[in-house]
């Protein structure tokens, strides 16, 4: 026993190392403050709490009752939003049940459901085929134009044909502003419910440096990690209306008793989105991938769409004959990390041509735009494949531990 919790202990502070010495350019990953990450290991993970508050199936619940109150509460807050007009469910385990949850309180097995393709940019629980929601629900799927952009003709013509129960507007890789009054328009036309999935763009939302989807949609889903910076664990937040239906899909009908500790981070990571400087690091994020995807454009590199209007872009590496696969790994051997990701064109899912890269791990980190010039050096460098990597892993290293995160 001892032995394994020693090589626990090792692996817990290697990877603590690795994250320090390493730069990560995933846009779903992000540092969660020291403070979330005290909560996360509070003695609230000792406490069973199935149910809401004030109607518990275990007693003991008079300080954690309040906890999720003023979770909720700062949920609203955090998004300017009256709670006489909308509800938050902040028991969601991550994402995925989180969407599954909103379809399961709207929709009826066979009906319809409208979402982003996979390949376009959205996410498997968007209606893929492999997904819960495209097994229990008929599926209808709407992508993007020659140029990389949502086609807002294309999701009403289908919208107008098909009929769904409810339209999903959101993305995974997606480094364009999603139009959400457009989509709104469309959903009400065909008596939709228009469901935004805000999972990567939360925090911007939040900081007001992205469209708010609020006024336009009946119920929005997020992750609170990624983006926003807080706990692994995600949010629902419904008009008023469709409170009691989205509650009960939580519980009972998907999940147990709520995770208290994350709860308790996500009110903290909440209560940190109302500070000053959230704002400006939200506001930093976009400035920092703005000046990445144009310096990478400059060293000769196609952006899929052409730039980035939020927190992410997506590189096109077939413009330059290299294997977005082979690149990840090269990357990662130097220290940066950067995910493989399908673009509309590719004919096949496993061999990708895309790279997709986000500032918001670097940006949490104190890293601005003379960073930003660096690092796109380092990836123009490491894919050219022409000096030894060990000097390169090397610079990695040193920018990396310049800016240690401590939260």
């Amino acid at each position: 026993m001892k032995s394994e919790l020693k090589k626990l202990r090792e692996l817990w502070v290697a990877e603590e190392r690795r994250q320090q010495t390493t730069i990560s350019l995933i846009p779903s990953e992000n540092f969660a403050s020291k403070l979330v990450r005290e909560a996360m290991g509070s003695v609230l993970a000792n406490k069973y709490s199935e149910g809401y508050p004030g109607r518990r199936y275990y007693p003991g619940n008079v300080y954690y009752d309040e906890i999720e109150e003023l979770c909720r509460g700062l949920a609203l807050k955090v998004f300017k939003l009256p709670p006489k007009n909308w509800s938050a469910n902040v028991q969601p385990y991550s994402g995925s049940p989180a969407n599954l949850a909103v379809l399961m309180a709207l929709m009826q097995p066979d009906d319809t459901l409208m979402g982003m393709k996979l390949s376009a940019g959205g996410h498997l629980t968007h209606g893929h085929k492999v997904s819960a929601t495209g097994i229990f629900f008929k599926s209808v799927q709407y992508g993007v134009n020659e140029n990389g952009l949502i086609d807002y003709e294309d999701v009403k013509k289908k919208a107008e044909l098909h009929r769904p129960k409810v339209i999903i507007c959101g993305a995974t890789a997606y480094p364009r502003k999603i139009d959400f009054e457009r989509f709104s328009q469309i959903a009400r036309g065909v008596g939709a419910y228009l469901v935004a999935d805000i999972s990567h763009i939360a925090g911007l939302v939040a900081a007001g440096v992205h469209p708010n989807c609020f006024p336009f949609c009946d119920v929005a889903v997020f992750t609170t990690h990624k983006n926003f910076r807080g706990p692994r664990g995600a949010v629902i937040i419904a008009r008023a209306e469709l409170a009691d239906k989205i509650n009960r899909a939580v519980f009972p009908v998907l999940q147990g008793g709520p995770h208290n500790n994350q709860i308790l981070a996500k009110a903290v990571a909440f209560a940190q989105a109302l500070e000053p400087a959230y704002k400006k690091e939200q506001k930093q994020v976009v400035a920092n991938a703005r000046v990445l995807a144009e310096e990478l454009k400059k060293l000769g590199y196609a952006l899929y769409t052409g730039g980035t209007e939020n927190h992410l872009m997506l590189l096109d590496l077939s413009k330059n004959g290299l294997d977005a696969s082979a690149a990840e790994k090269q990357l990662e051997s130097v220290g940066i990390l950067a995910n493989r990701n399908s673009l509309p064109h590719d004919d096949k899912p496993f061999k990708p041509s895309g790279i997709r890269i986000g500032t918001p791990s670097v940006t949490a980190r104190g890293m601005k735009e003379k960073e930003m010039k660096k690092i796109a050096g380092l990836i123009h460098r490491v894919l050219q494949n022409k000096e030894n990597s060990g000097k390169i892993k090397k610079e990695v290293k040193n920018l990396a531990t310049k800016f240690i995160f401590v939260g």
